[in-house]
């Protein structure tokens, strides 16, 4: 392929301009329509498990030979339980209410004019990801269900899977009269692709970057298009001084090491000072048999004198780590508590553990994330887990969206009027 900035340019110009024409016919297609195409791309990914390992093969052997993270490596692998999962993904989708046509509110005027707000889709998005092929089947999923064309735009590291996803969207697509342009995949890996698509915003209206923060910047900050981003998962957990004991260390384990390279893992651990000489060095020792390495303030350090640990730096607080690492600090209150996960946090998911009701609300409305939790961990912050079937991200914006985004984070809306011939 020509990868001259001139010609990908042309290429990614064609793309967006099929996928904006491919929008006004998604927008009017019934829901047996969509989930007809939903279902033949789940049976097509169960039917095509082996060549899809085949061509994720390939990948993970590039991403050993340029020595990858392990994080990174651990995202971009399939399995075939993972594939089975997509597939169930994605007839959970197709099980969802169509979300498109919703009436949100109706307004009967004084002159008889009947003002319906009425749900719609975007229009077209486009997904800029890294590493995890499976983002491929997820936003193309929710993106066509909410009556969405879709453009992808996949990580090097992962061409040879999204390239092999794409192919069995596309016969899905075929195979049920849908326009090809409702989801297509950039075939280049070329950087200029990603400078060329964020200026097209005369077809695109929503760019949602997913991967590493660099990444997510450089879009923000390159884009013409309207971005729905989070910029990194820095999650926390916060062990109050009612806490139950067995609670709290289930679920501070399960939220560091359940999938330490994912966005909602917990990075931080706060620990109310009346509890902290009891209840830090049973989860010290409980992160300990997991491998954690704990990076811990002096406070918490004169509490953990059986347990290895490395004192920790201000800026390991801010610390994303997508690894078994976790940043401890003993606080002497609940609001010490929320002020650090305010101050260190970043906005995405985090969660308090307590018997105390008064305790739990008064962190649920003091702490500023797009999810927070009462006695649970923060892995569940996910439009699976929500029950969204997939999800095409996580926003820790304001507008319009906020956390785990599904169909209707994918919608807008349109004033519907119906009058019987008033004017003004």
């Amino acid at each position: 392929m020509e990868t001259t900035p001139d010609k990908i340019e042309e290429l990614v110009t064609g793309i967006a301009q099929r996928a904006r024409e491919a929008s006004f016919t998604l927008a009017t297609l019934t829901d047996a329509q969509k989930n007809a195409a939903l279902l033949t791309l789940a049976d097509l990914l169960e039917e095509h498990t082996a060549a899809l390992l085949t061509e994720n093969s390939k990948d993970l052997a590039a991403a050993h030979a340029l020595d990858l993270a392990g994080p990174m490596v651990e995202r971009l692998t399939f399995t075939p339980e993972r594939i089975a999962k997509m597939a169930q993904g994605v007839r959970e989708v197709a099980a969802l209410e169509d979300p498109v046509g919703a009436v949100l509110e109706t307004i009967e005027r004084p002159n008889g004019l009947l003002i319906e707000k009425v749900r719609v889709p975007i229009g077209v998005v486009g997904i800029i990801f890294e590493s995890r092929p499976n983002v491929t089947i997820d936003c193309a999923v929710l993106c066509l269900k909410s009556g969405n064309a879709a453009i992808l735009r996949g990580g090097k590291e992962a061409f040879h899977t999204n390239t092999a996803l794409a192919g069995l969207i596309a016969q899905a697509l075929e195979k049920n009269g849908i326009s090809d342009g409702a989801v297509q995949i950039i075939p280049t890996t070329d950087r200029w692709a990603l400078n060329a698509l964020l200026k097209l915003d005369d077809l695109v209206h929503c760019i949602i970057p997913r991967g590493g923060e660099s990444l997510i910047r450089f879009v923000a900050e390159n884009s013409r298009i309207p971005v729905i981003k989070h910029y990194t998962g820095v999650c926390s957990v916060y062990v109050d001084k009612a806490a139950d004991a067995d609670l709290a260390e289930s679920i501070v384990v399960n939220a560091k090491t359940q999938r330490v390279s994912v966005c909602n893992a917990a990075e931080n651990l706060f620990v109310h000072k009346d509890v902290a000489s009891t209840l830090l060095p049973r989860l010290a020792k409980a992160l300990a048999e997991k491998n954690v390495e704990l990076r811990v303030d002096p406070v918490a350090d004169s509490f953990l004198k059986d347990v290895d640990t490395v004192p920790a730096t201000e800026d390991d607080f801010y610390a994303e780590f997508l690894d078994y690492i976790l940043a401890v600090k003993v606080v002497d209150s609940l609001e010490d508590g929320i002020a650090n996960i305010n101050k260190y946090g970043s906005g995405h998911s985090d969660a308090i553990v307590t018997t105390d009701e008064a305790a739990a609300k008064k962190f649920f409305a003091g702490v500023d994330s797009a999810t927070v939790y009462w006695n649970a961990s923060t892995r569940f912050t996910d439009g699976f887990e929500f029950g969204f079937g997939a999800e095409i991200g996580i926003s820790t914006d304001r507008l319009h969206a906020r956390g785990p985004m599904g169909l209707r984070e994918l919608c807008t809306y349109k004033f519907v009027i119906t009058g019987t011939g008033q004017v003004r």
